[in-house]
């Protein structure tokens, strides 16, 4: 009996192995087939174009108009509270061509896309706090009812041949009422913590305004140093050119090597690059002032103001108050912990009733006056009162207020820090400039002896070419630290949320 089971179990081993080889030979008689071309994968299908509504567009056109201004008057208005120095009058379509920094400021508070987003948001925040007073407004539903009624009767066939079973009936109208009159102040903390937010956020919008005039001040100033900067290698460019002139006619008289004239252009040529370059920057500078502004079409007009050449007079004590009293953002974050200490109070109300006073009217029956009815009153009720969630539902408010609390304080701390880092960076590029005024005094008085010296035929053009670049990169580090200075008041400016006073001493 064991022979025969091992000897079935043989066999049905050999035959399960041979199936996969007879499978193969099967499929290598089988033709090759040829591998279909994929369908084009899409990431987004393109959508069908839409006929356009030319009446829509044009009235939606002309909402986004209204809504442009309105946010636009908003945001100056604001700006002006804080800074009412800032009195321009100018508007795009009266532009001549010419603008002061003042202007760009003006323009950008009334053109900008990311002043008119966080005015839209704030008016999104002042919304919400009428619809939390909202409760307090009755709630009206109102509707018609009809219905065709097929009466079961368990009663005997001929008492209900007496009555008619069948029957139209009509509910209408039906009108309720419903109103809170009071809910021990649930809906006044939300209210109030709605108020804190909205608060906050017209903060973020004074934050936005400031960041982008922050942002318009630095390219207009870098605007003004790329022009100066292209004005320094033009009188380059002329000078080596006019060394040049002397090369070569020093060497046409013997007086000068052949080598002078070859240096002479090498350096006009390097020169000429440089000066490339300047107008290059130039153009990239005017692109970003526009982006700064808000106004594309900016990028082709002629700036009238400077650099200001005109010392502050700030210290510490002073700018850090004043940014305590004054900066958007610490304000911002101080109204958000004042809403989450609200909604701790609104949490805890949650575990009180509510008194409402409520009211209906129906008319109706198997016809439309047949019979009317009302019912009105006063109830006081728990609306679905889980005490396991509404505590834990105040334990999270309370974790809230505490990271609110933190937040507040780290922001006060970054505001010490950015208030002292601005005045450090005031102070640094303020005493740069005496040293870089200096240097470019002494430069100038060495290019000018370099170049006489090589007019009489006495110095080399190794010399001026020395004397040259460091006159150049005198001129550059001088105008690039009143560059500095200029950009890092209006960072003490941002930072502090508050205009900061020139004085009367020149740098």
């Amino acid at each position: 009996m064991k022979k025969i089971l091992n000897l079935c179990l043989i066999c049905s081993v050999l035959a399960i192995t041979a199936i996969p080889a007879i499978t193969a030979e099967a499929d290598v008689s089988k033709p090759v087939e040829v591998a279909k071309k994929p369908d084009k994968i899409e990431i987004v299908k393109p959508e069908k174009e839409k006929k356009v509504n030319k009446r829509r567009e044009r009235k939606k056109n002309i909402e986004n108009a209204k809504t442009k201004m309105e946010s636009s008057k908003e945001a100056e208005g604001m700006y002006e509270t804080k800074f009412p120095a800032i009195n321009s009058k100018i508007e795009y379509t009266d532009m001549n061509g010419e603008v002061t920094l003042v202007d760009c400021i003006k323009l950008a508070i009334t053109h900008h896309p990311t002043i008119m987003s966080a005015i839209s948001n704030a008016e999104i925040y002042k919304s919400r706090v009428g619809q939390a007073w909202s409760n307090y407004f009755p709630t009206i539903s109102a509707g018609v009812n009809y219905s065709r009624n097929d009466m079961f009767m368990t009663m005997s066939n001929s008492f209900m041949s007496s009555m008619n079973q069948k029957y139209n009936m009509y509910y209408m109208p039906t009108l309720s009422a419903d109103m809170l009159l009071f809910d021990f102040g649930k809906t006044k903390a939300s209210a109030d913590m709605a108020k804190r937010n909205f608060e906050a956020s017209r903060y973020d919008a004074e934050t936005s305004i400031e960041l982008v005039i922050y942002n318009v001040k630095v390219a207009y100033y870098n605007l003004v140093f790329a022009k100066i900067q292209q004005t320094v290698y033009e009188d380059t460019v002329k000078d080596f050119e006019l060394q040049l002139k002397q090369a070569k006619a020093h060497y046409e008289i013997g007086k000068k090597a052949k080598i002078d004239v070859t240096t002479a252009e090498y350096n006009l040529g390097n020169a000429k690059v440089n000066l490339i370059k300047a107008k290059n920057t130039m153009e990239l500078a005017a692109a970003e002032l526009a982006n700064a502004v808000g106004i594309p079409e900016l990028e082709g007009v002629v700036l009238k103001d400077q650099l200001n050449t005109k010392a502050y007079d700030v210290n510490f004590k002073d700018l850090l108050a004043t940014a305590e009293a004054s900066r958007p953002a610490l304000l911002a974050s101080k109204k958000l912990m004042d809403a989450a200490e609200m909604g701790v109070r609104s949490a805890k109300r949650a575990f009180t009733p509510n008194i409402s006073a409520f009211g209906s009217y129906n008319q109706g029956g198997r016809q439309i006056d047949a019979d009317y009815g009302y019912q009105v009153g006063v109830q006081l009720n728990y609306n679905a009162l889980n005490l396991m969630l509404l505590k834990k539902q105040v334990d999270e408010a309370k974790a809230t207020y505490r990271k609110y609390v933190a937040d507040y304080e780290q922001q006060r701390q970054n505001v010490y820090l950015e208030v002292k880092s601005a005045y450090i960076n005031l102070l640094n590029s303020h005493d740069s400039l005496d040293v870089s005024k200096l240097a470019l005094q002494q430069a100038k008085e060495r290019q000018y002896q370099a170049f006489r010296r090589y007019q009489v035929g006495l110095g080399d053009a190794i010399e001026f070419k020395d004397a040259e670049n460091s006159y150049l990169n005198a001129q550059l580090d001088y105008y690039s630290n009143l560059l500095n200075y200029n950009i890092n008041a209006a960072e003490v400016e941002r930072v502090i949320g508050a205009p900061i006073k020139e004085s009367d001493v020149d740098l």
